[in-house]
């Protein structure tokens, strides 16, 4: 995954606000990364809205 990719929110792992479950199945673009601990890195994704957040990795598939 590279920054300026398209990606589709295709599941969520974790429990999470209504504002991120709105975010299933939309296409954003891939903005930056989060360090999450020692060993995970977020995926920051910013949607048409400008409305961002983070995913992990295994939670979004790139939209070719």
């Amino acid at each position: 995954m590279e920054i300026g990719q398209q990606v589709k929110v295709y599941r969520l792992r974790d429990r999470v606000s209504q504002p991120i479950i709105k975010r299933l199945g939309q296409v954003g673009t891939i903005q930056g990364f989060k360090m999450l601990d020692g060993s995970n890195v977020g995926i920051v994704v910013q949607f048409e809205d400008k409305f961002a957040t983070w995913f992990f990795e295994d939670e979004l598939k790139a939209v070719q």
